[in-house]
């Protein structure tokens, strides 16, 4: 009886222990921890490591190299991930290769990628902390891909609005129906070909001239090359300038003559007082141009008795008869 029970309990102990090494196996496959090989440790920094677990894959270039074994968090920004890599892959991850927090597929388990560096660092020993890079924030993505579809369907419903609001529009229906506005088109297109020829033809034609100026044909390209005229213009110019200095002299000149004038009659002596204000000399120059005349009109009755005279007569005949022949002929 009691070896009957010995027996029972070394049976149970084996089932159990079979049981227990069955759901350890099971647990290790499940988190694909290697049972057999051998792993060394590498170190990756995150801010966020977005919902990693221990035993999430590890992967090298999209080729599994590991698992994740532990998350610890240093301080309020920094969390440390510590992997367990295959040693078969210690002669190919380097000190500068670079690890991301990504998705194994669609909406799948989180999953460590490593991706080469751009140096040709050293390898990477064990424990060494290798670069990392932010993750790619998924909520962040989600929330601006529900932004976006509320903006995609506010653009469709104005659109859709739009589409009615074209399909009840007569004018726009009738503009369409018009078959002369093809013509119209056509012939608008026409015009602005040949406007956009005439331009062309102007711009060359100005282009012509431009370079003929600045070779100096034509007048305008004479005045502007010639060296000559620019000498004569700035010598028109000097000469006018001391033509001007000359008139404000003359000014100055006619401006004292006059003011002297002023202070002469102003004070009563010298000629111009006695000229303009002096009665008696106003009246003998009065009395010298009356004398000056009676005897003008004397000389010339003088003149007219000497005509008459027999020993002047034939002279003044002379005279008259070369008039008479000095005037032309009709």
């Amino acid at each position: 009886m009691a070896k009957k029970i010995v027996n029972s309990v070394r049976l149970g102990v084996f089932v159990l222990s079979g049981l227990a090494f069955l759901i350890l196996l099971l647990f290790m496959i499940g988190r694909n921890k290697s049972l057999f090989g051998s792993t060394y440790l590498l170190k990756a920094k995150f801010e966020n490591v977005q919902g990693l677990i221990p035993g999430n894959n590890v992967r090298y270039s999209g080729i599994q190299a590991g698992t994740v074994k532990n998350i610890k968090i240093v301080n309020d920004t920094t969390i440390e991930v510590s992997m367990m890599i295959d040693t078969e892959m210690q002669d190919i991850i380097r000190k500068d290769a670079i690890a991301s927090i990504g998705i194994d597929g669609i909406v799948g388990n989180k999953v460590i990628n490593i991706v080469p560096g751009k140096e040709h660092a050293e390898l990477a020993e064990e424990g060494d902390v290798i670069f990392s890079k932010k993750p790619i924030d998924t909520d962040a993505i989600l929330q601006k891909l529900s932004s976006t579809n509320n903006d995609i369907s506010e653009i469709v419903s104005g659109l859709k609005l739009t589409v009615q609001r074209i399909n009840s529009s007569t004018a726009l229906w009738e503009l369409l129906n018009d078959e002369t506005l093809p013509k119209e088109i056509r012939q608008s297109a026409v015009n602005l070909r040949l406007t956009t020829s005439r331009a062309g033809m102007m711009a060359n034609d100005l282009h012509t001239i431009i370079a003929d100026m600045k070779a100096g044909k034509g007048s305008v390209g004479i005045l502007l090359k010639d060296t000559t005229f620019a000498y004569n213009l700035n010598e028109a110019v000097l000469k006018m300038n001391k033509v001007g200095s000359q008139a404000d002299r003359l000014t100055n000149d006619i401006g004292t003559i006059v003011k002297g004038i002023q202070e002469d009659v102003s004070s009563g002596k010298g000629p111009a007082n006695a000229f303009l204000k002096d009665s008696v000399m106003v009246k003998n120059l009065n009395s010298s141009i009356d004398n000056l005349r009676k005897g003008t009109d004397s000389f010339n009755q003088n003149m007219e008795a000497l005509k008459s005279s027999f020993l002047l007569r034939g002279y003044f005949k002379r005279k008259e008869r070369e008039k008479e022949s000095e005037k032309p002929k009709e």
